[in-house]
């Protein structure tokens, strides 16, 4: 065994935890749970804010300075609305449903660091870390968290009784298991470099150099699946109000549609904090700060690093939201199966490879070596593979080119069905001008007699009077 792994191993020390007296955990827990609501309150204005002024509008400007408490209002509002239960759902799932689709968006920052475990800080007297908790498989609990919150949107759709609702919530539930998918596999590449899945030790394990510069490819992939994950435009399927008027919130009102967005933006703060001590050194300072400043990383200031980064990330959010828009479905969901998913696996079998050749004792130009040989390989013979295709493609093309066309029935099956590729629709009659039109309908002058006789071209009035 090398010495970076057991440095690492001698770095997951989970002694610090648990040793907290309860009333010191539940001002920790309470602390979580107030940074969430109130980053969630800042998000909704700053969201706002931002994107109105993307647009070269005002913006919230009423409710307290700056408008800063519209969110606030916008959540009284909600509070105070009427509750309604449609006649056709199943209520008790109805009303649960928006508890657990909100309650494990809460609970995954109960793991997050946010400050370093060997430095604690002072609160009442007793010295405790900037953590709640942690786990050695922190991270295998943060995605089993974000998995049972897909029962609650599911459940919303299901129970609600309605057809656009439940489309909805099948959208959300194939649109967040397919993206976990390549999410888990984007996590699997950091466990390797750390050797650790506790998110403690993950964040000590980039002392030297942050994740996001040894992976890149796994920080794009979790970006992009993040967004996916919290049903975020250019991926807001599940709410696509072109067609399926809101989703599968669609017969909620008052508190219950107020804890699905609440749910959402706070699985916002929750993906951003695991990018944040993924990728980007958790709660450490950026580069800069950290080579002349010795004390940027002890005592509070961690806690000012974290929330910078996490805001950074919010206002990505945000940016995409008043930038791209709305995906279909289909483009969704081959993205996520047929780029995210290949890249991911194929990213992680590198990733392993690398530090099982580092391990073996090999220096890096060699590794480099083998790994730019394997990827020359690799484009070689799929360039081959494309070129073949591509032949057998223009053949096929030119096959198809000397063969009649097919005719196209648009009522086969006695049901009018959509245009195959390769098929087009038939020619629609031409309509008479619109002038022609007139006299047809008014009897004028230049409509042609029908007489099998062959008569001459006479007025419609003539004819009635004859």
């Amino acid at each position: 065994m090398t010495g970076p792994t057991l440095n690492v191993i001698a770095a997951e020390d989970l002694s610090m935890f648990g040793r907290d007296p309860w009333w010191l955990i539940v001002v920790k827990a309470v602390f979580c749970f107030a940074f969430l609501m109130v980053t969630v309150l800042f998000s909704i204005v700053w969201e706002r804010k931002v994107v109105a002024w993307m647009q070269l509008r005002i913006g919230p400007n009423r409710h307290g300075p700056w408008g800063m408490l519209q969110s606030l209002a916008d959540g009284i509002k909600l509070m105070l609305k009427e509750d309604v239960i449609v006649k056709r759902a199943d209520k008790v799932v109805y009303v649960l449903a928006p508890i657990i689709a909100a309650i494990p968006a809460f609970m995954a920052i109960a793991v997050i660091p946010f400050g370093p475990s060997g430095n604690e800080v002072s609160i009442f007297g007793q010295r405790t870390t900037m953590q709640l908790t942690d786990l050695p498989i922190a991270m295998l609990y943060v995605l089993a968290i974000a998995s049972v919150g897909i029962y609650g949107i599911v459940l919303a759709g299901w129970s609600s009784g309605s057809t656009y609702p439940l489309l909805g919530g099948l959208r959300s539930c194939a649109q967040m298991i397919s993206y976990e998918i390549a999410m888990g596999a984007a996590f699997a590449s950091v466990f390797l470099y750390s050797g650790s899945m506790s998110t403690s030790a993950i964040v000590e394990a980039q002392a030297d150099r942050w994740f996001i510069i040894l992976l890149p490819v796994s920080f794009i992939i979790y970006v992009i699946t993040m967004v996916g994950e919290t049903n975020r435009a250019p991926f807001d399927m599940p709410e696509s109000e072109g067609d399926l008027v809101g989703g599968f919130n669609t017969e909620y009102s008052s508190i219950k549609f107020a804890m699905f967005m609440l749910a959402e933006y706070v699985n916002m703060v929750t993906v951003s904090a695991v990018s944040v001590t993924l990728f980007l050194g958790g709660w450490r300072a950026p580069y800069p700060i950290s080579t002349f400043w010795e004390g940027a990383n002890h005592g509070w200031w961690p806690l000012l690093w974290f929330v910078i980064k996490v805001q950074l990330l919010l206002f990505f959010f945000i940016w995409l939201r008043g930038t791209l828009p709305r995906v279909r479905y289909d483009q969704l969901m081959k993205l996520g199966w047929k780029v995210l998913i290949p890249v991911s696996v194929v990213w992680l079998m590198l990733v392993a490879t690398v530090r099982a050749l580092r391990n073996e004792g090999y220096d890096f130009q060699q590794i480099l070596l083998y790994a730019g040989g394997a990827l020359t390989t690799v484009l070689l013979l799929s360039f081959i593979a494309d070129m073949f295709r591509g032949g057998k493609e223009r053949q096929a093309e030119a096959a198809a080119a000397k063969e009649p066309p097919v005719p196209f029935d648009p009522m086969a099956g006695g049901y009018p069905v959509p245009p195959l590729p390769g098929q087009s629709l038939p020619p629609v009659p031409r309509r008479r001008p619109r002038r022609e039109r007139e006299l047809i309908v008014s009897g004028g002058g230049n409509t042609v007699s029908d007489d099998p006789d062959g008569g001459q071209a006479h007025d419609g009035k003539e004819a009635d009077g004859a």
